[in-house]
């Protein structure tokens, strides 16, 4: 079996309603993975009942029977499904949203006595077996819990639930064993492949989540460094120069950005999971960190600094981006609208998070439907020939592309709040918004085409195959 856990590095952001510009609550990730190209769709499951099938995972043959009854949900699976669907991130029509999953890892001391099964639960099947089935947030890491405790886990990984009232983040880090913390209405928190909650209070359910018996595994296998707290980052995790290079930069970058009055060591191993933002966040706030790359900083790898400091620390945004995402559910608009899914294919630096309206019926052909070799009428590989271009030329292409990426997101608020008016006239909002959808995917891909054709022509300038003696020759 592949180590999945090689193949996929991510980055994960959540906020509450109450550190949101306008109510909302957001779960995001960047889904990283080995390869430059790991092609992904996006889909709209349909609502099943009186289901009666098996579930075999394509990756390590985890087999269980599945509810009978599901919610509609919307997925971004992989583009080559023979590795089974991976379906990552989506929001159900309860307006559930699940992104699975970030990678973690625990330490050798804890795995030791409750090792990883090789045919448990993994993150190819995460979403596919809660995201149809929770009607809220915390249902969500309860229905984890029970497919955990049954199975078990194949891979340390953290999940992220949200609701329109709460946002939730469980880690599973061992082959039954996992915490799950309730982010603060009025917080926000990054994630970055290492475990990351801290303190756990076993005496407040509404705030915390566990597995069946951890404390007694804790105490019975003398795992706890400390006599004075139960820190689930200290008595799991790992704390290696990998975290210090690869993982906590990451964090300590996306927390400068929403604090920058707190000034912190990017390599600290006591950096907090959960912060209260130094102002309200908006949708653009999040997009700002997942396109990230330690901008204005020596050591962002597209800057000024030495080539060591580019070299340093690896960015949020990378080439093996496959999937930006974010599953916003709104207050304060009709339910119909409540879940948005900005979603990102390509270069998150480069490309734009287009916004989809989940309660929908189908998504757009540009989306759902996959060539094999790249076409630019398929949004997944539009997106990637546009980061490839900017990227060739940057210095020359920074600006165009900013211009760019900023003039849709005017386009998106502006286009949100019209059918956010519009919908309450609507007899069928299923089938309006779905409308809503092809039309705005549409737009943005028009836009990638006309800025792709603009940079292509500018492009032919900048050769090194040039040489002028004479304007005359």
């Amino acid at each position: 079996m592949t180590d999945r856990i090689e193949l996929s590095a991510c980055t994960s952001m959540m906020v509450g309603k109450d550190a949101s510009i306008d109510g909302s609550t957001m779960i995001s990730r960047n889904e990283d993975r080995f390869l430059a190209i790991h092609t992904k769709r996006f889909f709209v499951q349909p609502a099943v009942k009186g289901r009666t099938e098996t579930y075999v995972s394509k990756y390590n043959g985890l087999t269980l029977q599945l509810p009978e009854d599901s919610y509609r949900y919307t997925s971004t699976p992989n583009g080559d499904l023979s590795d089974g669907l991976n379906e990552e991130d989506g929001i159900n029509e309860k307006n559930v949203a699940v992104s699975a999953t970030e990678s973690v890892y625990a330490n050798e001391r804890v795995l030791a006595y409750d090792p990883l099964l090789e045919k448990g639960v993994a993150e190819d099947s995460m979403c596919s077996l809660v995201l149809p089935y929770a009607d809220s947030a915390r249902a969500g890491v309860k229905l984890m819990g029970d497919w955990i405790a049954k199975y078990g886990s194949a891979e340390g990984n953290g999940v992220q639930y949200s609701d329109q009232n709460e946002v939730w983040y469980q880690e599973i880090v061992t082959g039954h064993h996992w915490v799950a913390v309730r982010i603060p209405d009025d917080c926000y928190a990054v994630a970055a492949n290492q475990v990351a909650i801290e303190n756990v209070d076993f005496n407040d359910p509404e705030n915390y989540m566990w597995s069946e018996g951890i404390q007694e595994f804790v105490s019975e296998n003398h795992l706890n460094p400390s006599e004075t707290e139960w820190n689930f980052r200290k008595i799991f995790g790992t704390d290696t120069e990998k975290d210090r290079h690869y993982n906590t930069p990451r964090v300590w970058y996306a927390q400068s950005y929403m604090n920058p009055e707190i000034k912190q060591d990017p390599e600290s191993s006591d950096l907090p999971f959960i912060r209260k933002a130094n102002r309200k966040l908006s949708v653009e706030d999040v997009q700002y960190v997942l396109k990230s790359h330690y901008n204005e900083t020596v050591y962002d790898p597209l800057g000024n600094g030495t080539e060591e400091q580019k070299t340093t620390y690896r960015a949020i945004s990378l080439s093996r981006t496959q999937n930006s995402h974010i599953c916003q559910i709104r207050n304060n608009v009709p339910d119909a609208v409540k879940g948005v899914q900005w979603l990102g294919f390509g270069v998150p630096t480069f490309c734009p998070h287009v916004p989809f309206f989940t309660n929908a019926n189908d998504t757009d052909v540009s989306y759902r439907e996959l060539p094999e070799k790249m076409q630019l009428n398929n949004a997944y590989w539009l997106n990637e020939a546009l980061a490839m271009v900017v990227e060739s030329h940057y210095g020359a292409f920074k600006q165009a592309d900013i211009d760019y990426q900023k003039a849709l997101s005017e386009w998106a608020r502006t286009r949100i709040a019209q059918v956010d008016k519009a919908v309450s006239n609507q007899a069928d909002a299923l089938d309006y918004l779905t409308q809503q959808n092809h039309d705005i995917a549409t737009h943005y891909n028009q836009k990638t085409t006309d800025l792709l054709a603009q940079l292509v022509t500018e492009g032919t300038q900048l050769s090194k195959l040039t040489f002028v003696m004479d304007k005359n020759l």
